[in-house]
């Protein structure tokens, strides 16, 4: 099965998926947020990640239990932390092309 999905305004409206954006609080002021997306950073400004800490918020957006979104600028970041997702037996996708997609397509 393969975690990659390209986001589109049918995914992202009509669509039980928790969206969560994992770009940083700057990113977020500079291009604002998908409506409906739940913010949580996973990179910091420098790189540096609490995965242990991400985790424990995906835990309670529901978890192993919930289809899981991740969205960033461009789907670079999200693919490596939705792996990351998957190895721990999350159910999750990478919404590939991200915000600058959806922005392009004039989401």
């Amino acid at each position: 099965m393969s975690i990659n999905v390209t986001p589109d305004k049918e995914l992202l409206e009509n669509s039980e998926m928790i969206i969560v954006d994992i770009r940083t609080e700057g990113e977020w002021v500079q291009t604002g947020i998908v409506p409906g997306c739940k913010t949580i950073v996973f990179f910091d400004e420098r790189g540096g990640y609490d995965a242990e800490g991400f985790l424990k918020q995906m835990d309670e957006l529901g978890g192993k239990d919930v289809e899981i979104g991740l969205i960033c600028r461009t789907g670079a970041r999200t693919a490596q932390v939705a792996g990351f997702m998957e190895q721990q037996g999350y159910n999750v996708k990478n919404l590939v092309g991200g915000v600058m997609k959806l922005t392009r397509e004039g989401y």
